[in-house]
């Protein structure tokens, strides 16, 4: 059980590393319309694994609650809105295609602060994974070994475009290959280490995964809303990201029911 969660929680950093990994193969950076349908599927993927993966096991192991079963769920879910909010305000950070940095003021280059906005979106990717994973071994929540590795593959296929999102702009920008397929890497590497985190205080405090799913969920979703959709939407053709949303959000939702 400890093997297939090791290597669960290194499947998605190895789709940002591959995707990382086309800055050697791509002469070009991305097409701005290539750009909208990746970020629309990641869109999607992420949505449908914050439901089928995320809150409605949260509500299963809250079943003994009754009506209430939907409690621990609402309030993990606003928590990880809460806390991405929070890293919001308080990390300077770039988002693809922006002028002006959100966050605190910094003597942070621009290169610095878009590999900040990505890892900063990667951090619930790497809590979800995580606290499934913990639910699985722990045998407290109804996790199945191949329902974690559902989520782990879904968040990896949407990894991939995202690396290749993060280091395509960066090479453009000036910066050698070698380079900006290592902070492409880098911006990945937070989501094992938060599973890691995750599985160590889901561990702990077993009554509390319910909440720790939602938790992740609410922080997933909150970075589809605040970044990603906005993304997706912009300049001409925005309905090519509604559908490569659509698309990721059937394909996860197809990879959690086949193989959970």
């Amino acid at each position: 059980m400890l093997t297939s969660a090791f290597i669960g929680i290194l499947i998605p950093f190895a789709g940002t590393t591959i995707g990382s990994a086309c800055v050697f193969f791509m002469k070009k950076s991305l097409h701005p319309g290539v750009q909208r349908a990746l970020t629309g599927f990641a869109a999607g993927v992420m949505v449908a694994a914050s439901i089928w993966s995320l809150l409605s096991p949260a509500m299963e192991q809250s079943a003994a609650l009754g009506r209430l079963a939907f409690l621990p769920a609402v309030i993990g879910f606003w928590l990880g809105v809460g806390f991405l909010l929070l890293l919001d305000v308080l990390v300077p950070h770039l988002h693809q295609g922006a002028d002006t940095p959100e966050g605190p003021k910094s003597g942070f280059s621009r290169t610095t602060m878009l590999v900040l906005a990505v890892t900063l979106h990667n951090i619930p990717e790497g809590m979800a994974v995580g606290v499934v994973y913990a639910g699985y071994l722990t045998g407290s929540a109804q996790i199945t070994a191949m329902g974690a590795l559902a989520l782990s593959l879904g968040i990896a296929i949407q990894n991939f475009p995202e690396g290749a999102i993060i280091s395509m702009p960066l090479k453009a920008e000036g910066m050698s290959k070698d380079r900006a397929f290592l902070m492409g890497t880098l911006s990945g590497a937070v989501e094992p280490l938060g599973a890691l985190f995750t599985i160590w205080a889901a561990g702990l405090v077993v009554p509390a995964l319910p909440y720790l799913l939602s938790f992740a969920a609410g922080a997933m979703l909150y970075v589809v809303i605040e970044e990603l959709i906005p993304e997706m939407s912009q300049g001409e053709h925005s309905n090519v990201g509604t559908i490569c949303f659509a698309l990721g959000f059937t394909l996860m939702m197809a990879l959690d029911v086949a193989l959970g």
